[in-house]
């Protein structure tokens, strides 16, 4: 197995057309545990630490915040965790702290697991990817479409992520995962809501739910038109429950180790319910805060 060491992006991109079957390594926390239990062998691995850049964010001139494939977790809580606050939260969950030094959003991404922590709140965010190859340049992918099968993306095999791109938070954002423990455990499922209260709009993401994580289309379109964005009343509990069921609905679990699929959809349908809650109970203290 050879080991490939890119000083620049450039070099990066051109070692991944000249070389398409070597993995990307940013932070490995992923990729080392296939390698040591010989899940896979590839004929390379690209490793991207030394590339400049990858470990930036910065502000575009339409607001929306840029952030590059190797900012570890752990930055992103501390530097982005009040604009991004569902991410945050979700980073917060990722292993031990160790591996929040080391892990990035870049490589969960890359590595398009259903259980990636980081997904359902891109997903409810309505993330894009910036993706880009030397013959191609730069491609932008919504983050719904970036998912293409059991850890399985989007991207050509002669491709990269460069960063994501998403707004700051205009409303509430939260995160929940079930785990068989509290701590550094893979998502039996999760669930991510985003309120936007100026688009009257609300985001969804689905983990460990599916064959790919997935919003809730439906929940979404029934909740953006149920809430009473400008009045502020409380939420039905006849509201709350419609949602859990469109939550539920939209999942396709299976049984394995971590849970059943019928525990699945129960617990998916808790966490909308419960996260929608937390949400609006912030969002109604806000207004009135503001208001008085």
């Amino acid at each position: 197995m050879d080991f490939l060491r890119p000083a620049s992006w450039e070099d990066a991109l051109a070692a991944r057309a000249e070389r398409p079957g070597a993995l990307p390594v940013q932070g490995g926390t992923d990729v080392m545990v296939e390698l040591n239990f010989a899940a896979r062998r590839p004929d390379a691995l690209l490793d991207l630490t030394r590339v400049g850049g990858l470990a930036d964010w910065d502000t575009a001139p339409d607001g929306r915040l840029r952030v590059g494939a190797g900012v570890t977790y752990a930055r992103l809580i501390d530097g982005l965790g009040d604009r991004l606050p569902g991410l945050a939260q979700a980073s917060r969950t990722v292993g031990s702290p160790q591996i929040r030094n080391r892990g990035t959003v870049g490589g969960n991404l890359g590595a398009a697991s259903p259980a990636g922590d980081s997904h359902p709140p891109l997903l409810a965010a309505g993330a894009e990817i910036e993706v880009e190859s030397a013959a191609r340049g730069v491609r932008m992918i919504p983050v719904e479409a970036f998912y293409a099968g059991v850890k399985r993306s989007a991207l050509e095999p002669d491709e990269l992520i460069r960063a994501f791109w998403t707004a700051p938070a205009s409303g509430p954002q939260y995160f929940s995962k079930i785990g068989t423990r509290n701590a550094m455990v893979i998502a039996v499922c999760s669930f991510a809501i985003a309120l936007r209260p100026e688009e009257r709009r609300v985001g969804t993401g689905l983990g460990s739910a599916a064959p790919t994580p997935r919003r809730a289309a439906a929940a979404e379109e029934f909740l953006s038109a149920e809430l009473d964005w400008d009045g502020g009343a409380p939420v039905s509990p006849a509201a709350a429950r419609r949602f859990g069921e469109l939550v539920r609905g939209a999942a396709s679990p299976i049984d394995d180790v971590r849970g059943t699929a019928g525990y699945r959809e129960h617990a998916l349908a808790v966490m909308a319910r419960r996260t929608l809650a937390w949400a609006w109970n912030e969002h109604t203290g806000a207004a009135t805060r503001e208001a008085s």
